[in-house]
């Protein structure tokens, strides 16, 4: 699998750049075998998202600025790991997606008709 393509088979694209996200930091969904969270799913998270996540252990609310994270926000653009994407699914609250940011390995963890359904640009 070549390492920069999308769930969709194409170039991947960036993510966010604010806040900065992914795995290396570089505004995409990249990842690599040492990424064991593959964060990688393009989302735009909600509150009530956010909540879930909090709630489930993983506060992405709260800025930590030892790690240089500003915390999110509703509507902020984050590369989610995608077994959180999938748990949050399963709980009803999984945010929406980003296809063409996507990285493809997401598809190891979550199933692509899944994505779809919560795709924000799918034409």
């Amino acid at each position: 699998m070549d390492a920069k393509l999308n769930v969709l088979g194409e170039p991947l694209a960036p993510c966010s750049e604010d806040p900065l996200t992914g795995y290396y930091r570089d505004g995409c969904c990249n990842t690599e075998r040492a990424d064991v969270g593959s964060h990688t799913v393009c989302t735009r998270v909600t509150a009530e998202f956010l909540e879930f996540s909090r709630d489930s252990g993983n506060d992405l609310s709260t800025p930590r600025a030892e790690f240089g994270f500003p915390g999110l926000r509703a509507g902020d653009q984050w590369c989610l790991c995608a077994a959180r994407w999938q748990e949050a699914l399963e709980a009803g609250v999984a945010p929406k997606v980003v296809l063409q940011a996507t990285h493809a390995a997401s598809l190891r963890i979550v199933k692509l008709a899944d994505l779809k359904k919560h795709a924000i640009d799918l034409v």
